[in-house]
């Protein structure tokens, strides 16, 4: 599946009225909070980092942002695709500490 066919399947459940924008705002704040979380049980708490429950709040993350490029009018993939052409840029021999 690629970043198109993601945000357009994704897209069915997504709900609400004019208040949508802030609405997928509000929520990729709350689930990232969770990837947070987590992540911060496992590094100060010395719990597990339980891989299954990363993966569902990654996923949460995703539609959030999915949907927010959807309501904008704006392809995923160009989102992604910017980013690396971006990353490349700015690391073009990867990331390293003297960059």
């Amino acid at each position: 599946m690629d970043f198109n066919e993601y945000q357009e399947a994704a897209k069915r459940t997504l709900y609400g009225n004019e208040q949508v924008l802030t609405n997928c705002a509000m929520g990729l704040a709350g689930e990232s909070g969770q990837v947070v979380d987590l992540v911060k049980s496992y590094t100060f708490k010395g719990k597990k980092l339980n891989r299954e429950d990363l993966v569902h709040e990654m996923g949460d993350v995703l539609w959030y942002l999915s949907q927010i490029a959807e309501w904008a009018d704006i392809p995923f993939e160009e989102v992604a695709k910017n980013n690396i052409e971006e990353l490349n840029r700015r690391y073009p021999s990867g990331f390293n500490k003297q960059d």
